[in-house]
């Protein structure tokens, strides 16, 4: 066990991947030599020499030569410094990366990591803010992640690599300089997919993803002074979903709540409970979405922190689900 904050399990995970699998570069803007915006692959070019390497800006460059180096028996890890940005590239992800098993008829994979951080910080304004978990999880063909805790960030990202398939790994700034925990590293690459139960309860099941489960277990915390024990239940992995996990906590419970940063309409909580109530779920009161309002996220980090869901405002709505 080592103690290690989620950046430096990060750049754990990145350098076990770059030990054990010689195949594997990565690169983006400022990976190298300045070691990441937030100091995430320092060392790593110090380590792995020309395996390391920053390029220009252009996400499209990268993640279109990321393609092709996976094509050709490389497992590139690319860093898209803010998921805002990866929007430049989306043909390079959605027309190429997601079809190159399909177009190849199988002959050939595409085994890319795609690294990148979202959601809201203070000042973050309204294109270094949004949370896109969503788009990517309505391509065929693209596996995604959220990783909330050090050990998850490391486990999921060597499982990415590992991976044949492209992979988006969604990690999220606010959490790279949080508390060191206890994280197992150098253990079997863990296999994809699976829920984490953060917290057990029999009231309601709240389910969530990336560093809004750190609000959603302080909601937990303030619904139980009031009597409500609120199962909070996090899907790190959103592809694959584990849906049997889902269906497990509500069968149990017989409520439902999703959270997440991201805006509430076609956000992928409303994909959830669809899934839930077409398996046919017994509840006892219509689910609850709880999401960012549809609108565009202010500079003013007051007016932005009042649009994100937090504790308070959780525990509020859950509240009104479960006694409502």
């Amino acid at each position: 066990m080592r103690e290690l904050t989620y950046g430096e399990a990060v750049n754990a995970a990145l350098h076990r991947v770059m030990e054990e699998l010689p195949e594997t570069l990565v690169y983006g803007e400022d990976v190298a030599v300045p070691g990441g915006v937030f100091g995430v692959t320092r060392g790593l070019r110090r380590q792995y020499g020309e395996r390391v390497f920053d390029t220009p800006i252009s996400e499209s460059a990268i993640l279109g030569s990321a393609v092709g180096a996976a094509m050709f028996g490389r497992r590139p890890i690319v860093e898209i410094m803010w998921a805002d940005f990866s929007l430049v590239a989306l043909d390079q992800i959605v027309n190429q990366a997601a079809n190159v098993r399909y177009v190849s008829g199988g002959r050939l994979t595409a085994p890319l990591t795609i690294r990148t951080q979202q959601g809201n910080a203070p000042g973050a304004c309204a294109q270094h803010s949004q949370s896109l978990e969503a788009l990517f999880l309505h391509v065929p063909g693209l596996r995604v992640c959220m990783p909330s805790t050090p050990q998850d960030a490391y486990d999921l990202l060597v499982t990415a690599v590992h991976c044949d398939d492209p992979v988006l790994v969604i990690e999220n700034r606010t959490l790279y300089f949080g508390p060191k925990e206890p994280v197992e590293t150098g253990g079997a690459v863990k296999p994809m997919g699976g829920a984490r139960t953060r917290r057990d309860g029999s009231d309601v099941t709240i389910v969530t993803w990336g560093a809004m489960t750190h609000r959603v277990l302080d909601a937990a915390g303030r619904l139980a002074a009031d009597g409500i024990e609120a199962q909070v239940l996090e899907t790190p992995w959103l592809n694959p979903f584990d849906l049997d996990a889902v269906l497990a906590g509500v069968s149990r419970t017989g409520r439902l709540a999703v959270v997440h940063e991201a805006n509430v309409t076609g956000g992928f909580g409303a994909e959830v409970v669809a899934r839930v109530t077409g398996a046919g779920a017994p509840l006892l009161a219509p689910p609850v979405r709880i999401g960012t309002p549809d609108v565009r996220i202010p500079a003013a980090p007051v007016l932005a922190e009042a649009l994100v869901p937090d504790a308070a405002r959780i525990a509020a709505d859950v509240r009104g689900l479960v006694k409502g």
